[in-house]
């Protein structure tokens, strides 16, 4: 059976490892459509290569850009409007949504309306509108499957179980570049520094977000909604060899762990091929060459977006939405070298403090305080 995919995202580091993954096994998809921000090159190889039907891009200039470079009959749109197209027309059967940030959250819904199931490597499409996504899942039927390693992991195990059953979750985390590092030796920390991940290749932001935790505390608001849990029952803990990649412990006390190389491929691979399990082009796991893994216990006081994360979910609402908006803009701003690495947290909690929370927001209302805290979190 032909797997149709639209990637949104398709020139970032998830899109690209996703057409990694096609181009391995390539008489078992075909590549509905692309999206991408303004990497036009890339997507002009990406197009090239796998002949989407449709193409969009952030911009008016960008999709101009490309028009005359693609294949024939390929259709190219742009904007927001485009990329909710994007998602929800075509013969694809699943859309891979690895946009950075917020911006997936309308194209993943109008893909869900359409009955499309998600490979969902964009945590912040449910840590912005989480009640809104799984409610329209479940009245469509549409299956949600995650592609993050962690909750690909824990989708993995829970696989075949009860979930009354399920005692706590618990979510590894490398701990990011500056893991050994005190909270003293953060002060004056370059961008260059930060972007040094010692176990995943990844996207600037999300590996900015590896640093700080903030990306592990994106990921535990995330399975809240994924796993129907309470925080109470959400745990993270620091494995710096990111071998384990998060692991269930159940009411009778067995732990379930899902174990592997730390290579994106592999969670990306099980949400096309769902249930079936193919081949991929990674390497092997020899726990001989290992040779030993390490556990540390969370520390909030050095890792203070972990404290955020959790308050945000227990909060709710609109909470979850602000946290997600100022710690995008405030990475944004370390990026561009205008604030320092400690100054993402004080801008994060800043803003969180200011914020008056709605607790069941609409579409609408999440969209007016994204925007509130990106406006708030651009001069903190």
């Amino acid at each position: 059976m032909t797997t149709v995919i639209t990637i949104l995202g398709s020139t970032g580091s998830i899109g690209t490892q996703t057409l990694d993954v096609i181009a391995n096994d390539r008489e078992r998809y075909e590549v509905e459509a692309l999206s991408a921000g303004g990497n036009t090159a890339l997507l002009i190889e990406q197009a090239k290569l796998f002949r989407p039907k449709k193409v969009c891009l952030a911009t008016k200039e960008a999709a101009d850009e490309v028009r005359l470079h693609l294949p024939p009959g390929t259709e190219v749109l742009y904007g927001e409007q485009g990329l909710i197209e994007t998602a929800a027309a075509g013969r694809s059967n699943m859309v891979v949504t690895a946009i950075l940030g917020s911006r997936g959250l309308g194209a993943t819904l109008a893909a869900i309306r359409e009955g499309k199931a998600i490979g969902l490597a964009n945590k912040e499409t449910l840590v912005t509108a989480g009640h809104l996504v799984m409610s329209l899942a479940e009245q469509k039927g549409v299956q949600i499957l995650p592609i993050d390693s962690e909750h690909s992991a824990i989708f993995q195990c829970l696989n075949g179980e009860n979930r009354k059953s399920v005692k706590r979750i618990t979510l590894t985390a490398s701990g990011g570049s500056f893991r050994d590092r005190t909270r003293d030796e953060l002060s004056g920390v370059t961008v260059e520094q930060a972007l040094k991940h010692p176990n995943w290749s990844m996207g600037a932001k999300i590996t900015i977000d590896s640093a700080t935790m903030a990306n592990k505390g994106l990921e535990v608001i995330e399975a809240r909604w994924l796993y129907d849990i309470d925080y109470d029952d959400i745990g993270v803990v620091i494995h710096p060899e990111s071998i384990i990649h998060s692991y269930v412990e159940f009411e009778d006390h067995s732990v379930m762990a899902q174990l592997g190389m730390p290579d994106m491929r592999v969670p990306i691979q099980y949400a096309l091929t769902y249930p079936e399990r193919r081949p991929t082009p990674t390497d092997r796991l020899d726990l001989t060459k290992v040779g030993s893994l390490h556990f540390r216990e969370m520390d909030e006081k050095r890792f203070p977006m972990m404290r955020l994360a959790y308050t945000a979910g227990r909060i709710g609402g609109t909470a979850t939405t602000v946290l997600n908006a100022a710690n995008e803009i405030a990475v944004a701003r370390f990026l561009n070298r205008e604030i320092g690495f400690l100054d993402i947290e004080r801008i994060v909690e800043s803003t969180l403090e200011q914020h008056e929370t709605i607790k069941l927001p609409d579409e609408q209302a999440i969209a007016e305080a994204d925007a509130w805290a990106r406006k708030q979190s651009s001069t903190a």
